[in-house]
């Protein structure tokens, strides 16, 4: 096994793309079916998430992207036109968080699911899908005239359906997100703009976010982005919320770290590179496991224990963190970390039978449930993971 090898990679992403093609595709209402079980079994038809129907429409263009089979660019445009039939909200604009079918079931809008739009019609223009450069340029003037707070040069979070209320929340997530798919918004299209809001988005994010919680980035803060370091998940008690974890998420550091070399590839800006090694070495220290493997979930302010699991999205950031870092430095070190967490995640979260990673692990690398892909997963993280590998690897 060469986890550094093209073919190996390659593997992996065809092998993720086989298992949910063609089960996801859901033919009467359109769109995706969300939830599965570890051998492909169906648990849930009906709910749409904007989140998901946006990761698999990026999935499936990484495959058309790739030269994949005829179906990868099939499926992508499948959920592209779902996406703007019916998540798309026609009369105040932006798009609607979650459908029960072709029925909305949660009317709210929020920047993370926004982000995830701007990222998937940008690999699907990539892909040479039709239509995606027009929701690439509407979805951006929607975060801009709604989530972009000029003061703060970042998007706040979450408003109702007409935008008339704004939650006080704001958060890191909906802005990483927001710089990933800027990023590849200016690699589909070229234009200056997508670049120049990824360059703000990170510039904020290290002199606002990470100068208050000593280089780290916390998630949650104020209306005046000031960290709110008692921040707790009162709804669900919830330590891994995908939307608001608690505590220092080593997952996101290493998502940063992918975000600061990307950004220096093209901009080349004084000390973003440091940054990223600063931050990935630290994280890497403190959330390797040293007597199970991985890369455990998160850690309170002090950098104590919160939650120990191993959640599948962690180890496929640190793997496209490490790569590129090694790339963009030349420091084989980084190469090192990159064959210690894929060869870890190749043993334990890579499903050899039916494809696809399993979603979540104890510290001992045991499975809590049959269930691979919950409502919102679609193996984004690691199909974005190994392309963004393979184009350094290449």
């Amino acid at each position: 096994m060469n986890v550094k090898s093209e073919e190996y990679i390659k593997e992996q992403i065809f092998s993720a793309l086989n298992f949910y093609y063609p089960k996801c595709m859901d033919l009467e209402n359109g769109g995706y079916v969300g939830e599965m079980l570890d051998d492909g079994t169906i648990v849930d038809v009906k709910t749409k998430h904007l989140v998901a129907t946006s990761r698999h429409i990026y999935t499936f263009s990484v495959g058309a992207l790739l030269d994949g089979p005829e179906w990868c660019k099939e499926a992508a445009e499948h959920g592209l036109r779902f996406l703007q039939s019916f998540h798309l909200d026609k009369e105040n604009g932006g798009y609607f968080t979650e459908l029960s079918g072709q029925e909305v079931a949660d009317s709210s809008k929020n920047a993370y699911g926004h982000a995830f739009v701007l990222l998937a019609a940008s690999m699907a223009a990539k892909a040479g899908i039709s239509g995606s450069e027009k929701v690439i340029e509407d979805v951006y003037q929607t975060m801009e005239k709604h989530f972009w707070e000029e003061e703060h040069r970042l998007y706040r979070d979450f408003a109702n359906a007409d935008w008339s209320n704004f939650s006080s929340y704001r958060g890191q997530n909906a802005n990483m997100h927001s710089c990933e798919a800027m990023l590849t918004a200016y690699e589909a299209t070229g234009d200056e703009k997508y670049l120049k809001r990824a360059h703000e988005l990170a510039e904020s994010v290290v002199n606002k976010l990470a100068s208050q919680s000593g280089g780290w980035i916390w998630e949650h803060f104020d209306e005046q982005w000031k960290a709110n370091f008692q921040y707790s998940n009162e709804t669900n008690n919830e330590t891994r919320d995908e939307f608001r974890p608690i505590g220092f998420v080593p997952g996101h550091q290493f998502e940063w770290c992918k975000m600061f070399v990307w950004l220096d590839k093209y901009q080349n800006e004084p000390g973003l590179v440091e940054k990223a090694e600063t931050l990935f070495k630290d994280t890497w220290n403190k959330a390797w496991d040293e007597k199970y493997g991985g890369l455990i979930y998160s850690l309170t302010q002090q950098f104590e224990m919160i939650d120990d699991d191993k959640n599948y999205w962690v180890q496929a950031e640190a793997i496209a963190a490490s790569a590129m870092l090694a790339a963009r430095t030349g420091n084989e070190a980084y190469w090192d970390c990159y064959r210690q967490v894929f060869q870890y995640s190749h043993y334990y979260f890579i499903d050899h039978q039916y494809g696809a990673w399993y979603a979540l692990l104890s510290r001992q690398n045991k499975k809590y449930s049959e269930l691979k892909s919950p409502a919102t997963k679609a193996d984004y993280h690691p199909i974005s993971a190994c392309y963004l590998a393979l184009r350094e690897i290449k």
